[in-house]
């Protein structure tokens, strides 16, 4: 996915720019979430079971 901005599915902002509630698209959980790859937020623990990666590595 080099090169696209991945924005988060429900606002269309990018992780830095999003102003919705942040939690795991999986468990609910909001410890440590991050938006993905897929445009979702996941927590730690979820993003190491689903193999995805963060969108952006600098927050």
């Amino acid at each position: 996915m080099a090169g696209k901005e991945v924005v988060c599915m429900q606002c269309d902002q990018s992780e830095r720019s999003c102003t919705c509630d942040k939690y795991c698209y999986m468990c609910k959980g909001d410890f440590g979430v991050r938006l993905c790859e897929d445009g979702l937020y996941y927590c730690p623990d979820c993003r190491e079971a689903c193999d995805i990666r963060v969108a952006e590595s600098h927050v």
